[in-house]
C-alpha cells in the first residue's frame, strides 16, 4: 500500500527532513465491592455451573429452538431460547420460566425484529444436541450437564457460552420476613391464586430439603451507598454469563471509558462498568463508568473478527480475563520459542442487576461484516446535515445577543469560518428551557436572523430536567399531564439540577416523547427559527443530590423501576428531540442534536462527545482511543471538547487540540464557565494563524467527510477506524491507538505530546509507501520518522485512492456549496486509484425520500482519470464543478486531454513539478455530476 504526506496548509507538500483539577471524587461513585449484585456475583467460583438443560423439553420451530434449563440447587427453572439469525448472528436469550411477574425485556433499542432463518438439528444424544448454523460447517453445540454452548466452524471452536460456569440468573421471589401477598398482590391480579399455590408447594420443598434457596445476603433487598438507601422491592433479580474466545488476544468496545483501546484484563480490579452517570472530569486510564454504555464487545484476530450485543439496559459490569495478560514480549517469545500448547484465549463475563440476557452474537468472520451486522439490529449512524460537520464554536456561557454577535465578528475579522455558535443554560430564563433570558436574550430572532444572512446558525441546550416551578408552562403541563418520573412512594420524582429543584420527565413514555417533540415548534418554543438546533446534556440523568449524581433506582416509569432502563434515559431523550426537530419541518430536514448521555442504538439521533475533560495532554491524547471505541459500536458522530473543559490551555495545547480536533467527526471547541475566554484569535497571532489553517483544513475536506458519513448511514462502517479494521491480518496494528483511519483512505497521526518535534507514524500495508521527500518520492518503510514543527500534522494518503476536496474556502460551509471541488490523485505501486464524489443539498431527506443525490464513482488507471454514475436513478443537479485535478507521483505528460460525455475533446493546461512529482491540471471545468474522461499522453 503507498501513502501520500499531505500537509493541506502548504503545497508544496510538507518536506520530509528524514526520508521522509482537580479530578472526580471517586468516592461519590460505586466499586464493584459496593455494589451489592456485583460483589455477590463476583464471589462465584468458575467450574461451578449448577445449571443443566432438559433436553427432553426441546421444542424446534422453522425458526426458534426453547429448551429448559433448571438450577439443580434451588430447582428453578429457566427458559432458553436460540435464534440463527439472518446475516451469520446467533440470539441466545434466557429467562425465568414462571417468574413472579415479568422481567423487562429492552425496547426501541432494535430497529425491527432481526430476520431469521431455519434452525435444524443435525445430531443429538442423552447430553448434547447439535444444531446447524448454515453455511461453512458451522454449528451450536448445546452440552446438557453442566449446561454450555459452543459455536463451531469446523474443527474450530469460535465461543463458547457458559465454559467457565458462571451463568447465575437470580430468580425473582419473595422476601423471607415479609408477606407474599405484600411483594406481589399489586402487579399480579388474577394470577394470585395460582401464584399463592407455587409459593406453598416452594415452602414445601424448602423445609423438605428437596430444594437450597439462597441465602439473604446484605444488599440483595436493600442497599445504602453513602446517605441513599436503595430499597428493592423486587429482591435480588441480576443475572450474568460467560463468553469464551478461544485464540483471542485483543477485544474492543464497551464504550464508555477513558482507557485504551484495547480493553484490559481486569482481574484483580474492577471490572467494566457500564452505567450511564454525570463525572465531574473524570480520570484517565480507568473503567469507572462514564455518561454513556453501549454493551458490545468486539473481539479481534488474524483469523476473525466477532461480535458480543449484551442487550440490557440495567447496570452492567463486565470483566476480562486472558491467558495472557500480563506476559511481557520475551515471555511471548520465549512460549513461541518452546511451542507452548497454550492457545491465546480471553474470557469476557457479563453481570447486569435486573433484566433478563438477550445476547446477539456476531460472527463475522471479517471487520466489515461485524459492522454491517450490528448496524442490521440497531440501525445506522444518521446522516447529519454538511453544517454539523462543520466547526462548532462553544462555551459555558456567552454573556448575551452582544456577546455573540461580538464572537460572531471575530471569526469574520480574523478570516476563521464556523458554521454553529452555541448557548449553554445561561441563555434561559432562571434555567426554564424552551425560554430566553430576557435581559441577556431579549431578541432571539434578531440574533438567529444575524446569524443567518451569513449562513450560519445556533445551538441552545435543552436538558431533561425541569425546574418546578407554578409559573413555568412547560412544567404545569408535564405536570398535568402525568409525565413526570414516579418516586417509589407514588409521588413526582424531585432532585437538583441546574435550576434548583426539578422534575424528570419520563421519556420511556412514548405520549411525553411525543410531547416533548411537539415543544419544538415554533409557535410552542417562542424566539426559535430553523436555523437552531438542540444540545441535549445532563441526561444520564444527572441529579445532583442522587445516589452517584443520578435518579435513584426504585424511582418508577410506569410499572418499571429505574434500574431496569437507566442507561436507555439519554437515548429517549434525544430521540425525542430529533424527533421534533424533524417534525417542526414537516420532516424535510435532517436534524442535529448533540447528547451526552447514549446506548446502543442512540447513532440513529445524532452526535455524542466524550464529556467533561480537562485541558491536559493526556485527555487529549485519550480523545482517540475514546473515540474509536465508539465508532467501532456504531457510533461514529464524535468529539470531544476541543481545548478541554476545564483548567485553561496553554497556547501550544489549544493549537495541537485544534489539529486534532479538526480530524475527529465533532469538530467542537467548548470551555467551562470559569475558564478565561479561548476564542481562536485571543492566543495571538502566530496561534491565530495555526488555529485557523487547522479549521480550513476540515473545511477544505468537507466533501470528504460528507461522502463517509453517507456511507455509514447506508453501512454502517465506522467513520474514524483503528488500523486493523483496514489492515486485520497485520497484528502490530491490533494495539495502536495513536494513529487512526479516517476511512480508508486518510491516516492521521495526531501531535498529542508536549514539545514534541516528531512523530513515528506506522504505515500499514505490504508494497510501496509513496511519500514526498527532497531525495525521493518512493519509500518502502513499515515506520517513519516523521519531523515536525508546530504548523504541521501528519496526514497521509493511501496509494490508490482519490479524495474530493473543495479548496476554497469561505466563512461556512453553507458559503461553499455550489463552489467546485479538487481532486487529489494518489496512485498505487500498480498506477491506479479510485474514489468517490457524493453531493445532495446538504440539508433535508430528500436524497432518501426522493432519490435528489450525485453519487460519483472516481477512478484512475493506465493514464486515464474518469467520472462515471454510481446513481444512474437518481435525479439531482449540481452547480459546482470539478476546478482541479492533482495527481502525485507520476511523471510528465507531453499533453492531456478532456473527453466529455457528447464525445467533444479538449486541451487541458497542466503544470509538474519535478521535485515532488505533483501533476496539477487546470481548469477542466466539467460539472461535477456529468461523465467525463481525462487521458495523460
Amino acid at each position: 500500500v503507498k501513502y501520500v504526506v499531505l500537509s493541506f496548509s502548504l503545497l508544496p507538500l510538507i518536506l520530509l527532513l528524514c526520508l521522509s483539577a482537580q479530578a472526580v471524587d471517586r468516592s461519590n461513585f460505586k466499586t464493584c465491592d459496593q455494589s451489592a449484585f456485583c460483589k455477590h456475583q463476583r464471589e462465584l467460583k468458575p467450574g461451578q455451573s449448577p445449571y443443566r438443560a432438559l433436553l427432553d423439553t426441546l421444542e424446534l420451530s422453522d425458526s426458534r429452538l426453547t429448551l429448559q434449563l433448571i438450577n439443580d440447587n434451588n430447582k428453578v427453572r429457566l427458559l432458553l431460547e436460540l435464534y440463527r439469525l439472518q446475516g451469520n448472528m446467533t440470539r441466545v436469550k434466557i429467562n425465568e420460566l414462571k417468574p413472579l411477574k415479568p422481567r423487562y425485556e429492552v425496547p426501541d433499542v432494535l430497529i425491527s425484529d432481526p430476520i431469521t432463518e431455519a434452525l435444524s438439528v443435525v445430531a443429538q444424544d442423552e447430553n448434547s444436541l447439535v444444531l446447524s448454523l448454515g453455511g461453512k460447517d458451522q454449528r451450536l453445540i448445546v452440552s446438557a450437564q453442566p449446561f454450555r454452548l459452543d459455536i463451531v466452524e469446523g474443527p474450530q471452536v469460535l465461543m463458547s457460552l457458559n465454559s467457565r460456569g458462571l451463568l447465575a440468573f437470580e430468580h425473582l421471589r419473595a422476601r423471607k420476613d415479609t408477606s407474599i401477598s405484600h411483594k406481589i398482590s399489586s402487579t399480579v391480579g388474577s394470577m394470585w391464586d395460582s401464584l399463592k399455590s407455587m409459593f406453598s408447594r416452594f415452602t414445601f420443598l424448602l423445609r423438605k430439603g428437596i430444594i437450597k434457596e439462597e441465602e439473604d445476603k446484605p444488599g440483595m433487598w436493600e442497599e445504602t451507598f453513602k446517605s441513599h438507601t436503595d430499597s428493592k422491592p423486587n429482591g435480588p433479580s441480576s443475572i450474568s454469563l460467560d463468553f469464551s474466545l478461544p485464540g483471542v488476544e485483543h477485544v474492543y468496545g464497551i464504550p464508555e471509558h477513558a482507557d485504551t483501546l484495547k480493553l484490559k484484563n481486569t482481574d484483580g480490579s474492577d471490572p467494566y462498568r457500564l452505567y450511564n452517570l454525570d463525572v465531574f472530569q473524570y480520570e484517565l486510564h480507568n473503567p469507572m463508568a462514564l455518561y454513556g454504555a453501549v454493551p458490545v464487545l468486539i473481539s479481534h484476530s488474524t483469523d476473525r473478527t466477532m461480535g458480543i450485543f449484551w442487550l440490557n439496559a440495567a447496570e452492567t459490569w463486565v470483566d476480562i480475563s486472558s491467558n495472557t495478560a500480563g506476559k511481557t514480549v520475551f515471555g511471548k517469545i520465549l512460549d513461541f520459542v518452546q511451542v507452548s500448547n497454550e492457545v491465546p484465549q480471553t474470557d469476557v463475563r457479563w453481570i447486569s442487576e435486573s433484566g433478563l440476557i438477550d445476547v446477539f452474537i456476531m460472527l463475522g468472520p471479517k471487520p466489515a461484516d461485524v459492522f454491517t451486522q450490528y448496524a442490521s439490529l440497531t440501525g445506522t449512524q444518521s446522516f447529519p446535515p454538511l453544517s454539523a460537520l462543520a466547526y462548532h464554536q462553544c462555551r459555558w456561557n456567552y454573556n448575551d445577543q452582544e456577546d455573540v454577535k461580538t464572537v460572531d465578528q471575530g471569526f469574520d475579522e480574523h478570516d476563521i469560518p464556523y458554521d454553529f455558535i452555541w448557548l449553554d443554560i445561561e441563555h434561559a430564563d432562571g434555567k426554564r428551557y424552551f425560554t430566553w433570558d430576557p435581559s441577556n436574550f431579549p431578541q432571539p430572532k434578531e440574533m438567529l436572523q444575524g446569524l443567518m444572512d451569513k449562513r450560519r446558525k445556533l445551538v441552545a441546550i435543552v436538558d431533561p430536567h425541569i425546574r418546578v416551578d407554578s409559573g413555568y408552562k412547560i412544567h404545569n403541563e408535564i405536570r398535568s399531564k402525568n409525565f413526570y418520573v414516579k418516586n417509589k412512594d407514588g409521588g413526582d420524582y424531585e432532585g437538583w439540577c441546574w435550576p434548583g429543584n426539578s422534575g424528570y420527565p419520563d421519556f420511556t413514555n412514548p405520549e411525553m416523547r411525543a410531547w416533548w417533540a411537539s415543544q419544538f415548534a415554533y409557535d410552542q418554543y417562542e424566539g426559535s427559527m430553523e436555523n437552531q438546533y438542540i444540545w441535549n446534556d445532563m441526561n444520564e440523568p444527572s441529579v445532583f443530590n442522587g445516589p452517584e449524581v443520578t435518579m435513584h433506582k426504585d424511582a418508577l416509569h410506569g410499572v418499571w423501576e429505574h434500574r431496569d432502563v437507566h442507561n436507555l434515559y439519554g437515548l429517549y431523550v434525544q430521540k425525542a428531540t430529533a424527533d421534533g426537530l424533524i417534525l417542526r419541518s414537516g420532516g424535510v430536514q435532517r436534524p442535529f442534536v448533540l447528547t451526552r448521555a447514549f446506548f446502543a442504538g442512540s447513532q440513529r439521533y445524532g452526535a455524542v462527545w466524550t464529556g467533561d475533560n480537562a485541558a491536559e495532554w493526556g485527555h487529549l491524547k485519550i480523545s482517540i482511543p475514546m473515540c474509536l471505541s465508539l465508532g467501532l459500536v456504531g457510533i461514529s458522530f464524535c468529539g470531544a471538547d476541543v481545548g478541554g473543559f476545564f483548567k485553561h490551555p496553554s497556547a501550544e495545547l489549544l493549537v495541537r487540540w485544534y489539529q486534532v480536533g479538526a480530524y475527529q467527526p465533532f469538530f467542537r471547541a467548548h470551555a467551562h464557565i470559569d475558564t478565561p475566554r479561548r476564542e481562536p484569535w485571543l492566543f495571538g497571532p502566530e496561534n491565530t494563524a495555526l488555529i485557523r489553517e487547522a479549521i480550513r483544513q476540515r473545511y477544505a475536506l468537507l466533501p470528504y467527510w460528507y461522502q463517509l458519513f453517507y456511507n455509514t448511514h447506508r453501512t454502517g462502517q465506522p467513520v474514524m477506524r483503528p488500523l486493523w479494521v483496514e489492515y486485520p491480518d497485520d497484528v502490530a496494528t491490533f494495539s495502536i491507538e495513536d494513529e487512526y483511519l479516517i476511512g480508508k483512505d486518510l491516516l492521521v497521526h495526531p501531535v498529542t505530546d508536549e514539545g514534541a518535534t516528531g512523530v513515528t507514524a506506522y504505515l500499514p500495508g505490504k508494497g510501496e509507501v509513496m511519500c514526498f521527500s527532497t531525495l525521493n518520492g518512493f519509500l518502502s518503510l513499515p515506520s517513519l520518522k516523521y519531523f515536525l514543527w508546530v504548523s504541521h500534522i501528519p496526514v497521509f494518503q493511501r496509494g490508490g485512492s482519490i479524495i474530493c476536496r473543495k479548496d476554497r474556502v469561505r466563512r461556512s460551509s453553507s458559503c461553499m456549496e455550489n463552489d467546485p471541488y479538487t481532486l487529489y490523485v494518489a496512485p498505487s505501486s500498480q498506477g491506479s486509484a479510485e474514489g468517490e464524489l457524493y453531493i445532495d443539498d446538504f440539508h433535508t431527506f430528500s436524497f432518501e425520500v426522493a432519490k435528489q443525490f450525485v453519487h460519483r464513482h472516481l477512478s484512475f488507471s493506465a493514464n486515464t482519470l474518469s467520472s462515471r454514475n454510481l446513481a444512474p436513478d437518481s435525479q439531482f443537479s449540481t452547480a459546482s464543478w470539478i476546478e482541479k485535478i492533482v495527481i502525485f507521483g507520476g511523471s510528465q505528460p507531453s499533453s492531456v486531454t478532456l473527453k466529455n460525455a457528447d464525445g467533444t475533446e479538449s486541451a487541458l493546461e497542466f503544470e509538474f513539478g519535478s521535485t515532488l512529482a505533483v501533476l496539477t491540471l487546470r481548469k477542466p471545468g466539467v460539472n461535477a455530476a456529468a461523465d467525463w474522461t481525462v487521458v495523460l499522453r
